[in-house]
């Protein structure tokens, strides 16, 4: 008799995996499967390696529109029809039990580290056990690129897109197959899918796509797209059965390319650019949905070729390693000592977090997953207290013990998640900064809406007064906020979170055609994604010649950061009256004044160096001689450098 795998741990169940094992056996989808985690992993615990390796959610969605879709289309066919509430008992037994493993043990481990990663934990719990986390985050206002406070959970918001899926498409499928005509139920779920991927471009507002990015109604174009496969298959079996040799081999050729494009869009696609949203993503489903299509085809060569080890065991583990490695990140990182965010740290600790995450994941598959997906819920807790009250009494006392530990560990868990949520304190240090920044520049535009009869003094003798000054930039100069405020009394701050380097000729245009536009314009954007060197030229065409510019680098742990820095110098180097002011080099002795995401000022002392390098840059504009045209106290480059 097969001997059964007692349920010791519990872990999630990726909605990948979280479906019956169909009759006949798909190839080559633990294998896409495996591509997809190990693009989000790399994007994830090694940042800059692959600037788009987050479209690996975008390589599960349409698996698990293919996957659901085939299942209920195949039970209709067996039986006659689709059972909706067995479907929803089945997505239940696979996801929750894991869930709670998760969330408990994250949570509890949170309550350890303390800090940061305590903060809005409540909401991201609440988000997470209700499938909610999606539209939670975005009522919240919170921004998918935004590193000012770690989101212990910020990757559940993919898990609730797909299980809001699931618990509307049985409803769908039963009511489309209401409708006579195959060619109207395949045309009704592409038209879902067209309507989505329109919506994602149309709502897309400004640099920060969290609405666009995190909203099931503009994201479910790759679920649509796959549970439109899964019907086309059902409808015109043909489709599905290559005719000849020459058949599969071209079908293989074409399914390589496809799945050689999703790795190249994961190489040079960014999050921060809007052309990802305006069609990239969709790009990236419907190169998915070709990959499936023809790797699951009968004795594909691409479905042979990616059921290779290890793909296929990754595979396997794919939602365990998807949803384990965020949280073991981010309680990694929180567990370091603060101003501790060298490179070679940042490896170390995703290093740590992978070991840490395939362990979780190997464990969870082993002992969680396959006993609950053969037993179900009531069945391993039957089996979990009867072990329990039989083995206490000596006849297996080590097996009594084990159970013994998982129940107390589970109320441990559960304590420290109560704790945890007590004691959150309610923002970061740089969330803090900002708003502090917030603040300062609103007292400020309520004094020069009264202004004062004299002007302000001169922050130092050669240096041009605050009133003389515009400052343009992202979180990073809303945390420095008050202390440049402070060293230039009258500048004009214009800083939100989230900014990008793309936003700054709009905004530029738009000071100088109020005639807001001052003789000196301090830029800080770069922080939040890659930029480009046309953007500079395009700002400074806009100012022309009477308004000097300052360039403030970038201080992140991101992968963009060196390019970003590599495009400000050379440009300052290059240009007429540009000059960069080094924030990166100004800062990297006092790593420690930053906040927890090694971005933001901390405090005062951070913000004091950062205002000593933009005075140092405008002390050098400055000393540049004066022609004519240009502002008071300067003058441009005699000659471009």
């Amino acid at each position: 008799m097969r001997r059964s795998n007692a349920p010791l741990f519990m872990t999630l169940t990726h909605p990948v995996l979280a479906v019956n094992a169909p009759a006949e056996r798909l190839a080559g989808l633990d294998g896409l499967r495996a591509i997809a985690v190990t693009l989000v992993v790399l994007f994830h615990l090694a940042p800059g390696v692959l600037v788009g390796g987050y479209l690996g959610v975008d390589i599960f969605f349409p698996i698990s529109g293919f996957l659901i879709t085939t299942l209920l289309l195949r039970e209709r066919v067996a039986g006659g029809g689709i059972d909706v509430l067995q479907f929803w008992q089945r997505r239940a037994r696979r996801l929750l039990p894991a869930l709670a493993l998760v969330l408990l043990a994250s949570s509890a481990a949170a309550f350890v580290v303390g800090g940061d990663v305590l903060v809005g934990i409540g909401r991201q719990l609440l988000g997470a056990s209700t499938f909610s986390y999606n539209w939670l985050s975005i009522a919240e206002g919170a921004s998918y690129l935004d590193s000012t406070t770690p989101e212990l959970f910020r990757n559940l918001w993919s898990l609730a897109v797909e299980e809001q899926f699931y618990l509307l498409w049985p409803l769908v499928v039963v009511l489309l197959w209401a409708v006579p005509s195959r060619w109207l139920r395949l045309g009704f779920v592409v038209a879902v899918a067209v309507a989505s991927a329109v919506s994602m471009a149309t709502l897309l507002d400004g640099s920060d796509a969290t609405r666009v990015y995190y909203g099931t109604d503009t994201h479910s174009f790759g679920l649509a797209l796959g549970a439109a496969l899964a019907i086309a298959r059902q409808e015109w079996p043909g489709f599905a059965v290559p005719q000849s040799r020459g058949d599969r081999v071209f079908g293989g050729l074409i399914g390589l390319l496809a799945v050689g494009g999703l790795v190249a869009l994961a190489v040079v696609m960014p999050a921060e650019a809007a052309s990802t949203y305006r069609g990239g993503l969709v790009l990236v489903a419907a190169l998915s949905v070709v990959a499936i299509a023809t790797a699951t085809v009968p004795g594909a060569l691409l479905g042979r070729a990616l059921d290779v080890q290890p793909l296929r065991w990754i595979g396997r583990r794919s939602y365990g390693i998807y949803l384990w490695h965020w949280p073991v990140f981010v309680l990694v990182l929180g567990a370091l000592p603060a101003g501790d965010r060298s490179p070679a740290t940042l490896w170390a600790a995703g290093g740590i977090a992978l070991v840490l995450t395939l362990a979780a994941a190997t464990l969870s598959y082993a002992f969680v997953e396959v006993p609950i997906r053969r037993q179900g819920f009531r069945v391993s807790a039957r089996v979990f207290v009867t072990q329990w009250r039989r083995d206490r009494w000596g006849v297996r006392r080590g097996a009594w013990l084990r159970a013994s530990l998982v129940a107390v560990a589970a109320v441990t868990a559960g304590a420290l998640t109560v704790g945890a949520i007590a004691v959150d304190p309610g923002s970061g240090l740089a969330a803090a900064r900002i708003r502090a920044g917030e603040a300062a520049i609103a007292a400020a535009e309520a004094r020069a809406a009264s202004p004062s009869p004299t002007p302000p003094p001169p922050s130092q003798p050669m240096l041009p007064r605050g009133d003389q000054m515009v400052a343009i930039g992202d979180s990073v100069m809303l945390a420095v906020a008050p202390e440049l405020m402070a060293a230039f009394p009258g500048i004009t701050v214009d800083a939100v979170v989230s900014r990008q380097m793309s936003a700054a000729p709009d905004l530029v245009r738009s000071m100088v055609k109020a005639k807001t536009m001052k003789p000196f314009l301090v830029l800080g954007l770069g922080t939040n994604g890659s930029i480009d060197a046309s953007t500079l030229r395009e700002v400074k065409q806009i100012v022309g010649q009477r308004t000097r510019i300052v360039l403030v680098n970038v201080q992140a742990p991101r992968g963009w950061t060196p390019g970003v820095n590599e495009i400000l110098g050379s440009y300052a180097q290059r240009a007429r009256s540009v000059e960069l002011a080094d924030w990166h080099a100004a800062i990297q002795p006092h790593l420690d004044v930053l906040a927890g995401d090694q971005i933001h000022a901390g405090g005062p002392v951070g913000g004091g160096i950062y205002v000593d390098a933009v005075t140092s840059a405008l002390l050098r504009l400055v000393e540049q001689p004066q022609i004519d045209g240009g502002p008071h106290l300067s003058g441009d480059k005699p000659t471009e450098r």
